[in-house]
Order: structure tokens, then C-alpha cells, then sequence
């Protein structure tokens, strides 16, 4: 039987090979069906521009992938589908990872593929800021006596100023003790970052992570935190305007870098934010999402301390502008992982459960420990 030749128009017998083989079966390993994905091809003649034009014996579809005015189909714009192998489509894009879903709907597989990029930092990096008592009329202990007052008594900086004047006889205005939170938290973020990489976070068996909302200029924020189970102690907390996957990278990509990981599990809410930066950043723990406050491992540990928090945000009514939370949430967190006693620790802070050794003295006034 003779071999034919079809271009559309002309039919004729095709010309023996010198070598006996067969034409239509030399096709290159690389040249795939654009519709089925099959390999099971034959060269099925040239389109208009000469170029190599092939057809598939599954599906019957002719394809020129040579042809400069289509896109090459030997090669896939995204990643193969990890499942059956077919082609896949950029479902949706993010700023850190992108998620993909095969065009197969009998397979309909859904995956996702971080990319190279940069991590931007958290908001609790305070910039560097050399620190002198230049131009303070107060001494020391009455500065501190007064950060005491309004950390640890959840007092507005009003009512700090009254405690001051009635039970020490120091007149000090209500902005002057706000000027002096702000100019104290870099000492107390520098002094913090100097002692947590001793600290041993790494040996608990869970971490906790969850956010909760603040008021800044009539605008919500959010308070992305982490929390140790064990010691109580804040690795770290990220304010945000949006409560996205892109806070939540910051946030676990910066207890990474500051404590490592723990020992056993990432915990969080159902919040599927939390699922991509679990898997990049702590990927030999397993992410645990809570469904219920019943639960065997629950996140109650930093709802409490959302609690704590709340307590003393609540009657300042918000913050006055972005800089200013942040660095009033930064101290807050200083105060409580360094030197508030903690009823469940047995009357320790935080720190020193983790494995940091301080006098009293040093307790007492803390800028002994820089």
C-alpha cells in the first residue's frame, strides 16, 4: 500500500526513504499535543510559512510549534501539575508565592511555589537611635518610676502624672512622660535584641501566632504576635494596615531569623495566611490550626495575652498616629518579657524562664543590663 501525502489540496504517493524507515515516525522527544499532552505524533506535513506541522493520534489536533507567530509548545509558561504531569494555570498571585491549578479538571490539583524575593521587615526593627540625657530636667529613677506607672498599672500618661505628684511631689507633665516613652523604646528594642538569641525559645515544643485589631487615627490596624507556650515570651509582633499573607510572612520569617524554630508545632487559627509562611519557613514542624477553643492544643495562650493587651490599650482609645503604636506596643512587649512577674511563671518574667539570668538590681533598673 502507498504511502499518501495530504497538504489540503494535493494528494500524492510519498516518496520511499532511502534508509526504509518511516517518515512519521521521526518526531522530536520534545514536541508535545498542545491539547491532550501526548507524544503519540506524526509530522503532518507544513503550514503556509514552511514551518514543520505535526498531528496527534489521540485527539487529532495539527499544531506547528516552529512557527514564529505562535508561542512555542514544547515548553509550559508555569510548573507541570506534581500530580498527573499535565499543564497548569496561575490561579492566584501573590506577593511571596503563587498558586497554581491543573487545567485537568478530572485532577483539578491545586499547589503552590514561593518566590525569590525579599521579605521586607517588621515594624518592632526600630531604627537605631543614640540615646543621651541631654536636656531632661527629671533623674532617671523618676523617668522610670513613671514608664512603671504607665506599663505596669495600665494608667493613661494623665494619671501617671497625677501618681507622680501625689505620692512623690514631682510635678511632670502628661506629654513630657509620653515624649519619654518614645524616646526610650530603641534602648529598650536594642536591649531586647541584644538578650533573646540567648534565650533558649527554640527547645519549646509550640509556638503560637495570631492578630488582633488597634484603632490608629479612627483607622483599624493589625498586631500580628508570637508567643512561646512554655516561658510566655513574645518572639516578635508586626503592625500592619492589612491583614494579609504578606504580614504574616514578615512575622514568621523574623521569628525565624531572631529564635529559630520550635521543637514540635507551629500553632495558629484557621486563617489560611498562616499556611504558606508554615510550610517556607518552619518546614520540620508540623502547623497545627485550631478549630475550637475545646481543643486538646488550643491557641488560648495568646488569647490571654490579647486580653493583657487590651487591658491596657483601652483607655488610651487608640493611638495618635503609626510611629507612635509602634513604639508604645514595643515597650509594652519589653515590659512584659523582661520585667513583669508573671502569676502562672511563679513570679518570673518571661526571660528568665527562657534562661536569662538577671540581679534584682538589674531588674530593677534595666538599662544596667545594656
Amino acid at each position: 500500500m502507498k504511502r499518501l501525502w495530504y497538504n489540503g489540496f494535493i494528494t500524492t504517493p510519498l516518496p520511499p526513504r532511502k534508509d526504509g524507515s518511516s517518515l512519521m515516525k521521526i518526531v522530536p522527544s520534545n514536541v508535545v499535543c498542545p491539547r491532550c499532552h501526548s507524544r503519540k505524533l506524526h509530522k503532518f506535513g507544513k503550514d503556509l510559512e514552511g514551518c514543520q506541522r505535526y498531528r496527534c493520534l489521540a485527539c487529532h489536533r495539527q499544531f506547528a510549534p516552529d512557527n514564529p507567530k505562535h508561542p512555542r509548545l514544547t515548553s509550559r509558561k508555569y510548573p507541570d501539575c506534581p500530580v498527573c504531569g499535565k499543564a497548569t494555570f496561575l490561579h492566584h498571585d501573590f506577593t511571596y508565592y503563587s498558586n497554581y491549578r491543573c487545567c485537568d479538571k478530572r485532577c483539578n490539583h491545586s499547589f503552590t511555589q514561593a518566590k525569590d524575593i525579599e521579605i521586607s521587615p517588621p515594624s518592632s526593627a526600630l531604627p537605631f537611635q543614640l540615646f543621651s540625657m541631654k536636656r531632661m530636667r527629671h533623674p532617671l529613677h523618676i523617668i522610670l518610676l513613671a514608664l512603671n506607672y504607665f506599663f505596669m498599672a495600665n494608667v493613661t500618661t494623665r494619671k501617671a502624672s497625677q501618681l507622680l505628684l501625689c505620692c512623690h511631689q514631682v510635678k511632670v507633665s502628661h506629654v513630657t512622660i509620653s515624649r519619654w516613652i518614645k524616646r526610650f523604646a530603641p534602648v529598650f528594642q536594642a536591649i531586647a535584641n541584644a538578650i533573646q538569641p540567648t534565650l533558649a525559645l527554640s527547645d519549646s515544643d509550640e509556638w503560637h501566632f495570631d492578630e488582633t485589631y488597634v484603632k490608629i487615627c479612627g483607622k483599624d490596624y493589625y498586631l500580628w504576635l508570637a508567643i512561646d507556650a512554655e516561658t510566655r515570651f513574645v518572639i516578635d509582633f508586626h503592625l500592619s494596615p492589612c491583614r494579609d499573607s504578606n504580614s504574616a510572612h514578615t512575622l514568621l520569617k523574623s521569628c525565624r531569623d531572631k529564635s529559630g524554630s520550635p521543637a514540635s508545632a507551629v500553632v495558629s487559627d484557621r486563617y489560611n495566611c498562616y499556611t504558606e509562611p508554615a510550610r517556607k519557613f518552619f518546614p520540620l514542624v508540623s502547623h497545627i490550626q485550631v478549630e475550637d477553643f475545646h481543643d486538646v492544643i488550643s491557641n488560648n495562650l495568646i488569647e490571654a495575652f490579647n486580653n493583657q493587651f487590651k487591658a491596657w490599650y483601652k483607655p488610651r482609645r487608640g493611638f495618635g498616629s503609626f510611629d507612635s503604636a509602634n513604639r508604645l506596643i514595643a515597650t509594652f512587649v519589653f515590659f512584659h518579657n523582661f520585667l513583669r512577674p508573671h502569676s502562672s511563671l511563679e513570679g518570673l518574667t518571661p526571660a528568665q524562664v527562657a534562661g536569662h539570668v538577671t540581679s534584682m538590681r538589674a531588674r530593677n533598673n534595666w538599662l544596667l543590663i545594656a
